[in-house]
This record gives structure tokens, sequence and C-alpha cells, in this order.
């Protein structure tokens, strides 16, 4: 089997997209589907990351769609990358296997279209291609390398239907394993929907792996921690329309997908247990972020392991993706920020579904 389905559109890096009206998703909606059966319309999206690998399988209803199928694993495809600038011998082995879980539950639900990305690592190793070409004959899975326009864009499509619609735009950040992108997104006369119209964005060279590995995530001290932070400031001084943006963050409100957000709501409500659920869609002020990344720094990296919305796998990581937000508060003050446990992926089925027309018929199958 291969598995290959390019975008509906592609993007130059550096362009701004184009908005893409789509219905927002509603994932695992209680909505009946009483259209004609639709269950072998079936999308996939797949998101390699330097720290993760992750997998949706949605169908459309009749909103947005609906999910039948996750999976993700933290395989951590960049460890080492910043010193070598390969991916390692060891790292491809876990991604691999990862991804032929994915195959086999791609294959088990007879998915009717699919694109499976790979981001930071990928583009920047230099053996990325070479891994690329692995996977298709270890897999028969086609990973399409992207740029980091269209990441930004996919982000900014999946994470826009979380947005206030009282607001007059959002700061989207994702916080990635090598790479960090931020979006201002404007609000449109309509509101957000996912048609983000996106103003300005830039990616950072830096995401909570390379991070961690430089300035080391296990023993973090306040010292540690404002040295990581004074790396990524200076990186966003690249940021096209800096300073109308700065001016504009009492009307704006942020919101972040990455584990780290994920992680400093959980830890925040102190969750017994993590709950996408009660995660997405959360709102911390900033007094709860400044509390919450407080006590982080507070704890041991044995208490940061034994924490049940940290673990073992994020443990040496969380502090780095602190002081990326850091870095990103300061520069851009805002009042609020919104979790949104949703990104890429979801972007990916909303273009996927978009291109297939599948909410255009279900509107005329539901009448």
């Amino acid at each position: 089997m291969r598995l290959t389905n390019r975008a509906p559109h592609q993007m130059a890096a550096g362009q701004v997209p184009d908005a893409m009206p789509a219905p927002a998703p509603r994932m695992n909606g209680g909505w009946s589907d009483r259209s004609t059966d639709r269950r072998h319309n079936l999308y996939a999206a797949l998101d390699l990351g330097t720290n993760n690998c992750r997998l949706l399988i949605a169908r459309p209803i009749w909103d947005g769609f609906r999910v039948v199928d996750a999976f993700s694993r933290i395989v951590r495809l960049g460890e080492g990358l910043g010193g070598s600038g390969r991916l390692s011998s060891e790292a491809i082995s876990r991604a691999v296997d990862a991804l032929k879980i994915c195959r086999d539950k791609i294959q088990a639900r007879g998915v009717h279209r699919a694109r499976l990305i790979a981001t930071e690592a990928c583009r920047s190793a230099e053996n990325g291609e070479e891994f690329s070409t692995l996977v298709r004959e270890e897999t028969g899975l086609d990973l399409e390398i992207i740029d980091r326009a269209t990441e930004a864009r996919l982000a900014a499509v999946g994470c826009s239907p979380l947005a206030d619609p009282s607001s007059d735009g959002v700061i989207l950040f994702d916080i990635g394993g090598g790479s960090s992108e931020l979006v201002w997104i404007e609000r449109q006369h309509n509101g957000f929907s996912s048609a983000p119209k996106i103003r300005s964005w830039i990616s950072l060279p830096v995401g909570v792996v390379n991070l961690a590995e430089r300035h080391g995530g296990m023993a973090v001290t306040d010292e540690v921690f404002e040295d990581m932070v004074r790396d990524v400031e200076p990186m966003l001084e690249a940021f096209p329309q800096k300073a109308e943006l700065t001016k504009a963050c009492s009307r704006l409100h942020m919101l972040g997908t990455s584990g780290t957000v994920t992680t400093l709501a959980g830890v925040h409500m102190d969750l017994p247990r993590y709950d996408r659920r009660r995660v997405d869609g959360f709102w911390l002020t900033d007094m709860q972020i400044n509390d919450v990344v407080g006590r982080l720094k507070a704890m041991s990296y044995e208490e940061r392991v034994a924490n049940p919305c940290i673990g073992r796998e994020r443990a040496d990581l969380v502090l780095a993706g602190c002081a990326i937000l850091e870095a990103f508060r300061r520069a851009f003050p805002c009042a609020r920020l919104r979790v949104a446990d949703r990104g890429l992926r979801e972007g990916i089925l909303i273009e996927l579904m978009q291109a297939d027309g599948v909410w255009r018929r279900s509107s005329r199958a539901s009448a």
C-alpha cells in the first residue's frame, strides 16, 4: 500500500495564505448522521514532528467532522539533531515503529483520503529526504515534508474556531519540538470560524527539543530559564509588523496549540489525569500562567515526572516550552490565553474535506 495525497493547494514560504472557509470542526460531537451512509468517506491526517507522531482519522458530519480513531506517540525524531545535523538511527527506528502503527490503523479503517506531513526535523536534517524514502519502503506511507508557511497555515485553519469572536484577532502560536510558529490572525466581518485571515506570521528555528538540548531540561534554575528566554527573544524582532501587533495586544488574545500549553492547563487544574475534553478551549489569565509556570520551575525533575499531566516523556521539555511562551508573552502582552488541543491534523482534515466538497454534499443530503 502507498498512501499519498498532496495538499489541495500549496503556498510559497513567506506568502500570506488565502482564507479557506470551512465549518468549525466539532470533534466527537453528538450529532446523529441522518444523511446517506458515508462511512467509506474516512479521512486521515498524520503529523510527524520533531517530538511527536500523531494521527487522526475522521469522517465528515454536517458541521465539521467526527474523530473515529487517533494515535499519538512521543518519538523524539529530532533528538540530537542540533549537534549532528542528522536524524539518528535510534530516532528513525522509533519513528518508523510509530508510523507502522499509523499505517495499520489507516488500512484497517479503509481511509478515503489522507495527507501525511513531516515538519521541522525532516526539513532541517541532512538525511531528511533519505528518511522519507526509508519510510516509504518500510511502511508504504508517502511523507510530505512541508515548508514553514504551510505549517503556519494548517495550524491557523485547525485552531481558529477557538478564537473569541468578540476580540479583534488572535496571536496563534504553535511551540513544536524543533520550530515554533507565531501567527497574527485578524477577525473578519463574519468572525473567525475556520476561515483565518492571516495578517503576518513567522516561523522560529527553536522548539522544546533543541532548546532543552542547548540548556538542559532536567535541572532548570531561574538563571537557566532566563537564558532560554533570552535565546528566543531576539528571534521575535524579525516578526513582520511587530510594532503594530504589540500596540494591538489589548484587543487580542493568545491562542496556543502545543504540548506546552495543554500541560500548563492540566497542571493548573490539578487534573488527576490528562483530559482533552477539559483542556481544549480552556482559558488561562496572565496571572494564572505566571502561577503555573512558577509551580513548574519550583518542581524537581522527579516531581515533574510524577505529575500526571507531564510524565517522564515531557518532564525534561516542559520548561523549555514555558521559556518560549514567556518570550512570546513579553513581546506581545495579552491578558488571556486560550488553550487548543488541536492544530495541524485538524487543519489538514478541514482542507481535505473542503477540497472534496463534503459539507456541500452533506447539506444537500440532509435537506
